[in-house]
C-alpha cells in the first residue's frame, strides 16, 4: 500500500469573521479614523478595543451565540459599535429605532426573544437582560481579540410596524466578513474612502450599507440626524466620496437655494446610491445634471434580498424610470392570476433569489410565494424589452378609482416637481361616486394656493389620476429613510366608524 498523494488535494479556507477582519484593520492602520459622528472620531484601534471588551461584557450579559440582540440607540458610535460587538460575540443584531412606541417594541421583543436588549430602559422588559444608552463595560474586562465567531445570521431588522403586525427579517447569510461587506463589491467604494451615513441604522439600507463601509476600511461619517445643508457640509469637510440617500433627502438637498446647495465642494463624490422609494423622474434627472451621470447609482431590492436591480445614470438616462436590471437573482411580472406578462405589460414583480436560494426567514409572517420559489412583496411594475425593471407602486398603496388604477407615486412624483412643494403624500379617501379618491397631503416650501396646484397638476397628469382636495401640513411627511406611514395617515382622515 503506498501513501496517499494529497499534493492535488485542495481545501477550502475557513470563513473570516467579522472580528477578525476589523482585527486586520486595525492592525493595518491603527491610528485611521473609524468613524465620525459630531466632533467625536475613534480611530481603527479604539474602535477593535472599545468593541472587545464591550462583546465580553455582552457575553457576561448572557449573550449566546445565534442569539439575537436587540439593539434601539440612536445614530452615532454607540450603536455602530454594539452591532460589532454583537457580531464579536456570536449573535445577531436585531437594530430597532429608539423611538419606537413601547407597545410596537414589546411586540418585537416577543418575537425576537433577544438574549440582550441595548438602549432600552431595563425597568421595561420584565427581567430581561438589558442596558440603556450611555453603557460602558467595565474596564477590567479585556480587550484584547476573541476568538472567532461567526453567526448564523447576519442581521435581523423589522418591518411591518406600520400595519401593527411587525416581523423580522432575518438574514440568510452567516456574519462572515465577506458576507457584511458584499455591498462594497458592486456599489463603487473604495477600500480605504470616506463614506457618509446619512440614513437611520434601524432601517435596513443604511444599516447594510454603513457596516460594509466600515468593515471595508472606509473612515464612517454618521449623521446623527438628515440636515440637507450638514450633508453638504461634511461631503466638503471630509471629502467624501460614498453617500447613501433616499429620494426624500434628495428633494430637500435640492430645495435648497441654489447659491447655498452650490456654496460646498461636491468634486469628491465619485457615488451616491439611492434606494428605498421611488425617485421621481425630474429629481433623478436634476441630479445627473448636477453631479454627472457617473455618479448617480441607484438599487432596488427588499431586505429579504431575493433579487436585487442595479444601475447608473448612464444607463438611467437609456431607460428612464427604471431601477435597473437584476444583478442577483431573477424577475418576473405577473398579472392577477398568475400568468407571466411580457415585457411592457404592468403588473405585480415576483422575485426569485440565486438558483432558488432562500436569502431569509421571516419571524412573525409568512411569505407570499409559490412553489417554485418565486415570492413577492407586492411592488407593482413592469420589464421593458431588454428587462429593466420599472416600478410603479406598492398594490397595497394602489387606489381603485371608478374602476381605474390609480398608483400614489404617480401623482407625488408630479406635486414634488412644483418647485413650492417639499413633499407630498397620496392616500386613497372613500367616496360615495367612485369608491375611493385621491387626497394630497402636502409640505410646502412656499405658500402656493390649490388652483396652481391642480392647474399643474393637469398639465402632468390623466384627469382621474388628479387629487379630489390638497391638505397642508407642517413639518416633513417621511422619516429620515425615506419612509411613509400611509395606512397612519389615512386612518387620521376617515370617520371613525371606518378607521378600523
Amino acid at each position: 500500500m503506498t501513501a496517499m498523494d494529497d499534493s492535488n488535494v485542495t481545501t477550502t479556507p475557513a470563513p473570516v469573521s467579522i472580528g477578525e477582519g476589523m482585527a486586520a484593520l486595525a492592525a493595518a492602520a491603527p491610528d485611521r479614523p473609524a468613524i465620525t459622528c459630531d466632533d467625536i472620531t475613534v480611530t481603527r484601534s479604539e474602535f477593535e478595543a472599545r468593541t472587545n471588551r464591550l462583546a465580553r461584557a455582552y457575553e457576561r450579559l448572557g449573550v449566546v451565540p445565534d442569539s439575537f440582540v436587540t439593539i434601539g440607540l440612536p445614530n452615532g458610535i454607540e450603536m455602530i459599535e454594539a452591532a460589532v460587538a454583537t457580531w464579536k460575540a456570536g449573535a445577531t443584531p436585531q437594530p430597532i429605532s429608539h423611538r419606537m412606541p413601547a407597545v410596537e417594541r414589546q411586540a418585537i421583543i416577543g418575537l425576537a426573544d433577544p438574549s440582550l436588549l441595548v438602549g432600552v430602559d431595563p425597568a421595561e422588559v420584565g427581567g430581561r437582560a438589558a442596558v440603556a444608552a450611555g453603557y460602558e463595560p467595565d474596564a477590567s474586562i479585556s480587550d484584547a481579540p476573541l476568538e472567532p465567531r461567526i453567526a448564523k445570521s447576519l442581521k435581523a431588522p423589522t418591518s411591518g410596524g406600520s400595519t401593527g403586525r411587525p416581523k423580522l427579517i432575518v438574514s440568510g447569510s452567516p456574519a462572515t466578513h465577506f458576507d457584511a461587506i458584499i455591498p462594497s463589491l458592486f456599489s463603487r467604494m473604495t477600500a480605504d474612502g470616506v463614506h457618509l451615513l446619512t440614513g437611520p441604522l434601524h432601517h435596513n439600507g443604511p444599516f447594510y450599507f454603513g457596516m460594509a463601509a466600515l468593515l471595508t476600511g472606509n473612515h464612517v461619517i454618521v449623521m446623527p440626524r438628515f440636515d440637507a445643508e450638514q450633508s453638504l457640509a461634511l461631503i466638503e469637510r471630509h471629502r467624501v466620496d460614498w453617500m447613501y440617500a433616499v429620494p426624500t433627502m434628495m428633494q430637500r438637498i435640492w430645495r435648497l437655494p441654489e447659491d447655498v446647495r452650490t456654496r460646498y465642494d461636491m468634486s469628491s463624490l465619485n457615488a451616491v446610491l439611492h434606494m428605498a422609494a421611488p425617485c421621481p423622474r425630474w429629481l433623478k434627472k436634476a441630479w445627473i445634471d448636477w453631479l454627472g451621470a457617473e455618479t448617480i447609482l441607484e438599487l432596488y431590492a427588499g431586505t429579504e434580498g431575493q433579487s436585487v436591480t442595479f444601475l447608473d445614470g448612464a444607463e438611467w438616462l437609456a431607460h428612464p424610470g427604471s431601477v435597473g436590471r437584476p444583478l442577483v437573482g431573477e424577475l418576473q411580472i405577473r398579472d392577477a392570476d398568475g400568468a407571466v406578462l411580457p415585457a411592457g405589460e404592468i403588473g405585480t414583480v415576483w422575485m426569485r433569489g440565486p438558483a432558488g436560494a432562500k436569502t431569509y426567514r421571516y419571524v412573525g409572517a409568512e411569505a407570499r410565494g409559490d412553489a417554485d420559489g418565486w415570492e413577492t412583496l407586492g411592488d407593482i411594475g413592469s420589464l421593458d424589452a431588454d428587462g429593466f425593471l420599472y416600478v410603479s407602486d406598492r398594490d397595497s398603496d394602489m387606489i381603485l378609482v371608478g374602476g381605474s388604477n390609480v398608483y400614489p407615486a404617480e401623482i407625488e412624483a408630479a406635486l414634488t416637481e412644483h418647485p413650492s412643494v417639499a413633499e407630498a403624500c397620496v392616500v386613497g379617501l372613500p367616496d360615495d361616486d367612485l369608491g375611493n379618491v385621491p387626497h394630497a397631503l402636502v409640505s410646502e416650501v412656499d405658500a402656493v394656493t390649490d388652483d396652481d396646484l391642480m392647474a399643474y397638476l393637469r398639465e402632468r397628469l390623466a384627469p382621474y389620476k388628479l387629487p379630489r382636495s390638497i391638505e397642508r401640513v407642517a413639518g416633513p411627511l417621511r422619516d429620515d429613510a425615506g419612509k411613509v406611514r400611509r395606512s397612519a395617515l389615512r386612518a387620521d382622515r376617515l370617520p371613525h366608524d371606518q378607521a378600523s
